[in-house]
């Protein structure tokens, strides 16, 4: 009984599958003309679709940090200094890729000059003009006048300018930014940026990785460059008085030049001043080696930032084309008119 209760319902199953077939088959006028109208639609998309160039930027990143110099710091130590660096350790590889990402790179990046028909405008300016908005902000006042100047101040910008760079912003981390490290285990990151303006692709890409480079080394090495600045202003200092103080031993001197080797008390202040120059020459001796250690350390605590390749015109592009509109255009069109007509059927059947 089941079995032929299966074989019954494959017997109407497969009826059912030739009626659908024999009412596309009926309608294939309508499904070869809607093709016909897709594929026309693709060629003329292909035509106005603007390609898209995408900028490559590749760079090593080689974070190098000192050790073993705690037992010379000790002088530092005792002056309330600590060379030892490890500032901006939270930048590891992975945290790099999302720095790039950051709003506030990207606007920073987006406040940077170029040059673009021999006018000195910012990236964020020249991506108004790329996509025409300012054609919609003619007959708006608060609009018609915002200009976006390169390295502008942030801070002062207003509801509506923030407004706009968020836009900017929002644009270009969903579809045209793209930062990704090829291999956990290598320390080599690639930086793409798409965009239908060759230029800006280009030069976006290169302003970008300068300004995260330039935040990045900056954050590393902050305390010791702040611990090295330090050092050397309190080693002017020191110098300073060294030198008041050899001059007080010459004036003494000379104060006490021919006088009665019994009057010893008017020697004293020839003294006193003798003292201060070896006290502070001792001192200005160990902070001068504690400079230049200073500096080591820096050099040691700052990262190398190492581009591999830049992107160069021309850029890779990336175009439409006409054969592919035609046969995307084609099949979609006619696959939408299927789904159509098979809706229509169901809703006739059904009333």
């Amino acid at each position: 009984m089941n079995e032929q209760n299966d074989e019954i319902s494959l017997k109407e199953l497969l009826q059912k599958a030739r009626e659908w077939f024999d009412y596309l088959l009926s309608q294939w006028k309508i499904i070869v003309l809607a093709g016909i109208v897709g594929a026309a639609l693709g060629l003329a998309y292909s035509f106005v679709k603007k390609p898209v160039y995408t900028a490559t930027l590749s760079f090593a990143l080689e974070d190098e940090k000192g050790g073993g110099l705690g037992g010379a710091l000790g002088l530092a130590s005792s002056f309330g200094i600590d060379l030892g660096g490890g500032g901006g350790s939270m930048f590891t590889g992975s945290n790099l890729t999302e720095l790039f990402k950051s709003r506030a790179m990207v606007e920073k990046t987006l406040l940077s000059p170029v040059v673009v028909d021999g006018k000195t405008i910012s990236l964020a300016e020249m991506y108004i003009q790329n996509n025409e908005w300012r054609k919609g902000w003619e007959e708006k006042s608060n609009l018609a006048k915002l200009q976006f100047l390169p390295h502008a101040d942030r801070q002062k910008f207003t509801r509506v300018q923030d407004s706009i760079m968020g836009s900017i912003y929002t644009n270009l981390s969903k579809s045209a930014l793209s930062v990704a490290q090829k291999d956990k285990k290598i320390s080599i990151i690639n930086i793409d940026v798409a965009s239908e303006n060759e230029l800006f692709s280009k030069y976006f890409c290169e302003a970008l990785a300068k300004e995260v480079s330039d935040f990045y080394i900056d954050t590393k090495s902050k305390k010791s460059r702040e611990n090295m600045l330090i050092l050397e202003r309190q080693t002017d200092s020191i110098r300073r008085e060294l030198n008041g103080a050899i001059t007080g031993v010459a004036v003494a001197n000379d104060n006490t030049f021919g006088l009665n080797p019994a009057m010893n008390v008017r020697r004293a202040p020839s003294a006193r001043r003798q003292v201060d120059v070896q006290a502070n020459t001792a001192i200005l001796t160990e902070l001068v080696k504690q400079t230049e250690l200073a500096k080591v350390t820096l050099r040691k605590e700052t990262p190398l930032i190492q581009v591999i390749d830049r992107p160069i015109l021309p850029l890779a592009k990336e175009k439409f084309g006409k054969a592919k509109g035609i046969v995307l255009g084609g099949i979609l069109s006619g696959f939408l008119t299927v789904l159509l007509l098979i809706i229509r059927k169901i809703l006739k059947s059904i009333v």
